[in-house]
């Protein structure tokens, strides 16, 4: 049976972003799968990789459990906001936390190329703007994506990586929110 883990890096539980990922378990719900959660911003860690690679910092209990429910999943859906062009600071801290050399990827020794740990996983990115997503892409390269799912998810062996976009949320009406919801709910029943 298909694993499925959603991961909400919104800091904020009052967020449109939660209704998002809300929607994207109850539409996989009725498929079948099996599906965990991960919501950032209840984890008790320390987002900051103090030592860089140089020094181990040992994982918190909240980032074994996440690492545990990574390593369980067969698709991966990422929810989260741009924010100044990139994810929120406790997802990006999330990200340096735990996908570690020996753990998502490993360098190889005396070569500039590495190992792939995370192979055989997909993904899904689900992101929030305040501008057109045409916008996002054409003047600033969209570099959260570029971030997430280059530099990090297929970096690590996650692929595919498909990528939607919600907006503009600034302003937006219920109507068109509870469009952009069932929009959401039909992926997760697809299970993209």
């Amino acid at each position: 049976m298909k694993k499925i883990l959603i991961i909400n890096g919104h800091p904020n539980p009052d967020s449109f972003n939660f209704g998002i990922a809300e929607s994207y378990k109850k539409g996989a719900e009725t498929s079948g799968v099996i599906i965990e959660s991960i919501t950032v911003a209840s984890l008790n860690f320390n987002p900051n990789l103090k030592f860089g690679y140089q020094k181990r910092t040992e994982l918190e209990p909240d980032l074994v459990e996440s690492w545990e429910k990574i390593k369980r999943a067969d698709h991966l859906v990422w929810v989260h906001p741009v924010w100044w062009g990139g994810l929120p600071a406790i997802t990006k801290g999330f990200i340096d936390r735990l996908f570690l050399p020996r753990m998502a990827f490993q360098y190889r020794e005396n070569s500039v190329w590495w190992d792939k740990l995370l192979k055989g996983k997909t993904a899904h990115i689900i992101t929030t703007l305040d501008q057109p997503s045409w916008y996002y892409r054409f003047l600033y390269g969209r570099p959260s994506v570029n971030q997430l799912k280059k530099s990090t998810l297929e970096f690590c062996g996650v692929s595919p990586v498909k990528v939607s976009y919600i907006g503009i949320i600034k302003g937006s009406e219920e109507k068109q929110r509870k469009k952009w919801l069932e929009k959401v709910y039909n992926f997760g029943v697809r299970n993209l």
